[in-house]
């Protein structure tokens, strides 16, 4: 799941950034408050990387989910592309489980075999 996961959020790191770029061109907004919010973003999605596998860490990724959503409401693509890394992170999370459950699975059937080969030895 760790790989899945974190291949997603550092998808997002760079999508964040590009959206930081286009969030300037918008007279309201101050470069200060752009970057500043764009750098806290994408710091936790590096941070999130390390984070997936330990209590909280796919909760956190969810509300980086909803909050890249919730950009759309200043640059308008983030609607899109927040629906987009919502879906790959969902993907992310249930097939890397599934991954993790069957080399699980290869693991205790592996060391069962040698097991029974050290017995009949």
């Amino acid at each position: 799941m760790r790989t899945l996961c974190s291949s997603t959020l550092i998808g997002e790191f760079f999508v964040i950034g590009f959206a930081g770029l286009v969030a300037m061109k918008d007279s309201e907004l101050s470069p200060s408050t752009v970057w500043t919010v764009c750098g806290i973003a994408m710091l936790l999605s590096v941070l999130l990387c390390g984070m997936v596998t330990r209590p909280g860490g796919v909760a956190l990724g969810w509300a980086l989910q909803i909050a890249l959503v919730a950009s759309g409401f200043f640059v308008p693509i983030m609607f899109f592309m927040g629906l987009l890394f919502g879906a790959l992170w969902w993907a992310s999370v249930h097939y890397g489980r599934k991954v993790d459950e069957a080399r699980a699975r290869f693991a205790a059937q592996a060391s069962a075999a040698s097991a029974d080969t050290a017995d009949a030895a």
